[in-house]
């Protein structure tokens, strides 16, 4: 096994920065206290919060007091989906959301019609990219929530919300637009104004931030009920404990990510096509899943190796101490195809031969061609030993 470890999987998690640990550390030792108004340390908790919600709200243009806290991405889709359902559900209980939303979401909306609230739920090209035309269809008089992942966790693909924003405000009445923004946020930029987004959702610890923490926006005026329930210590749909530490580290995290946005993505786009175009060079009988370079994430990339399981690659790559995924990150040890894969027309050959490769501000460019070495060496021992490979004359 190689000694260096190389790590292409931070669409299932990251590595903390060092800085945000170091950014939190005060925080779960001296300074431990709870926000008030009255105590001095109080006041000083208080500030630090109130300054961690500013720094995201800039990254977002959105207002502060419209920054909540969760404790990750999926408690921040459930409060948000299920909030603005039930609290607009006398006018109408129908949603809106795609056949290849991240699991997350599809859960939330399949826990909802046992509830007794209807979805339709439209399909997407070979690409990811949404049918508009099967959006302006679903539209209905009932009609409360349309909700899409921004970028697909498994093919890359980046959703126009500009557009689906003009879609939805084609229909008489109001209809509330929500992101899943777990796989964009830090990766492109995100103007919830001029998106006209109404709520959407972050997951912290694909960006190098602590695990357990979640970013919810919601637009002031948005009408939302609290789904959770207990003492509200400072947000009202997230009542409990606060977790200041993580707060904390979250801002780090974000302030990071902000304070060299442009020159990350241009890294990623370098890292994104170097990875590409060694592996279409050197490795035979490979399809690329998703939108072309330059169109899709900048930090994803997704292809399918012809001849070969995902999983083998996946496997053999692991004893060189090199990590990427196969499938979905969420259903990674379930061997039934990927939903996403097959939904946007692939084989179920296609399918099982995918793995998915994601950048975060670790990687290198030696990690990179080190990688495709070894997948060059895994292709061929694997498409000699498969009954499917093109055998060597």
């Amino acid at each position: 096994m190689s000694s260096k470890e190389v790590y292409l999987d931070s669409c299932k998690t990251s590595r903390l920065a060092p800085e945000v640990l170091d950014a939190m550390m005060p925080y779960l030792t001296d300074k431990y206290w709870y926000p008030g108004s009255f105590t001095s340390i109080g006041t000083e908790i208080a500030e630090v919060i109130e300054n961690a919600q500013e720094i995201v709200a800039k990254s977002l243009n959105a207002k502060p007091e419209e920054i909540t806290f969760t404790s990750g991405g999926t408690d921040a889709n459930n409060i948000a989906i299920q909030g603005i359902l039930q609290a607009n559900k006398e006018k109408g209980r129908h949603f809106i959301c795609s056949t290849i939303s991240h699991p997350s979401v599809l859960a939330v909306f399949q826990g909802l019609e046992k509830q007794g609230f209807e979805g339709t739920y439209i399909s997407a090209n070979r690409d990811g990219y949404l049918n508009l035309e099967e959006l302006k269809a679903a539209i209905r008089p009932d009609t409360i929530l349309a909700a899409f992942t921004h970028i697909n966790h498994i093919l890359g693909t980046i959703q126009d919300s500009n557009a689906i924003r003009d879609i939805l405000d084609q229909a008489d009445h109001k209809i509330y637009l929500f992101m899943d923004s777990c796989e964009s946020y830090t990766k492109i930029p995100i103007n919830v104004e001029e998106s006209g987004i109404d709520s959407l959702s972050i997951s912290v610890h694909k960006f190098n931030g602590p695990k357990g923490m979640g970013i919810l926006y919601v637009k002031n005026g948005t009408k939302i009920a609290p789904t959770q329930f207990g003492i509200v210590r400072l947000y009202k749909l997230k009542p409990g404990a606060i977790n200041v530490p993580g707060i904390v580290g979250t801002a780090k995290a974000v302030e990071m990510a902000f304070s060299d946005f442009d020159k990350q993505i241009e890294r990623y786009r370098d890292l994104q096509t170097l990875l590409y175009d060694e592996i279409i060079k050197r490795i035979p009988d490979t399809i690329l899943n998703g939108p072309p370079i330059g169109e899709r994430s900048p930090a994803h990339l997704n292809v399918t190796f012809r001849f070969i399981e995902g999983e083998a690659i996946m496997m053999m790559l692991d004893f060189d101490n090199i990590h990427v995924e196969t499938g979905s990150a969420c259903s990674s040890q379930n061997l039934q195809p990927n939903y996403i894969l097959m939904n946007t027309g692939r084989t179920h050959e296609e399918s099982h031969g995918s793995v998915r490769f994601t950048l975060d501000r670790f990687v290198t460019t030696e990690d990179i061609l080190k990688t495709v070495d070894a997948l060059e060496k895994t292709a061929k021992e694997l498409r000699r030993r498969s009954p499917l490979g093109k055998k060597e004359q």
